[in-house]
């Protein structure tokens, strides 16, 4: 991928702050399941249905769009999808999601990343899920050196992988509180998980072409991110499907993009030109332009709203 006059020299160009990441969309193979669980299960609502493809989100956004395919089945040893993150507004929110999955025993992994506090699951086709909130006063995590490190509020190195301590997240909630309630306005994407075929190819496609910040690779853990405005990560890579892994081939269920909002129309423009200029195909359609990175993940880049001062 070489970069031509006719975009931003690669040392200069970074991606709009305000970037966030929209909608995913998944190939499934039994919608009414899908729907019951994301709806029932997480509290998504469902935004529209046409034929076999159904839209959820939350607020009025349109988080997660499904499409069904009754023939697809899952690709194993392949890149792809590892999880898409759902990132609520507060600790009290992902306590009701959380106490919702609790008390309907779905298996799920709390966890404290301490920047982070979280959960991951599977829904009932086995895409990945990770349901979390921004906890930046209780510590951060980060890349030095190549090594994933993570530090307390009291600046203790901690593993970032302890469990999450439920007792303290469900005291969020009051006896009255609906546990049903659907996910509120605020919710969003928060950041999306890839497995890729190689990590250096992918950081310099969402880095070096996109123009998202290089938040760091971990060389001994297989994974690199990278992020928009500072955040810890929009994008996680990794290579624990293997070096060199395939892409899914044709048919398979799991993922079929992501979205990368930019904010407004300008600032999209500036993202494809790097893309075209690295020689890269560009598809119009639905609402914005699809793009495949070195693994053959499909990204939409799309204008999103333009952040207000």
């Amino acid at each position: 991928m070489v970069l031509t006059n006719e975009a931003t020299p690669l040392e200069s160009f970074r991606i709009h702050p305000a970037t966030q990441l929209g909608r995913v969309h998944l190939t499934v193979t039994d919608l009414d399941r899908e729907l019951a669980f994301y709806q029932d299960t997480l509290g998504l609502a469902l935004m529209g249905q046409e034929g076999r493809q159904a839209r959820l989100g939350a607020g009025g956004a349109e988080l997660l769009r499904l499409t069904e395919d009754s023939l697809a089945g899952p690709a194993r040893g392949t890149t792809g999808l590892y999880h898409f993150a759902v990132l609520l507004p507060s600790r009290k929110e992902l306590a009701r999601v959380l106490a919702r999955l609790l008390r309907r025993a779905y298996p799920n992994y709390p966890t404290d990343h301490v920047m982070t506090q979280t959960t991951y699951l599977d829904d009932p086709e086995g895409n990945g899920i990770e349901l979390y909130a921004d906890t930046p006063e209780e510590g951060w995590f980060g890349v030095i050196d190549g090594a994933y490190v993570v530090r307390d509020a009291r600046r203790l190195g901690r593993t970032g992988r302890d469990a999450l301590d439920l007792e303290s997240l469900l005291r969020e909630l009051a006896p009255g509180d609906a546990l049903d309630a659907p996910m509120p306005e605020g919710t969003r994407i928060g950041h999306v998980h890839l497995h890729v075929a190689d990590l250096a190819q992918a950081v310099g496609f969402y880095h070096g072409v996109l123009g998202f910040d290089d938040q760091g690779s971990m060389p001994e853990m297989g994974m690199a991110m990278v992020s928009a405005g500072g955040y810890h990560h929009h994008i996680g890579l990794n290579i624990w499907k293997g070096r060199g892994a395939p892409p899914a081939p044709p048919g398979a269920s799991g993922l079929r993009d992501f979205t990368v909002a930019c904010p407004g129309e300008a600032e999209l423009k500036k993202v494809l030109a790097r893309v075209r200029a690295a020689g890269l195909p560009v598809e119009p359609g639905d609402g914005g332009f699809l793009v495949r990175d070195p693994s053959q993940n499909a990204v939409r880049l799309t204008a999103g709203p333009v952040p207000t001062v």
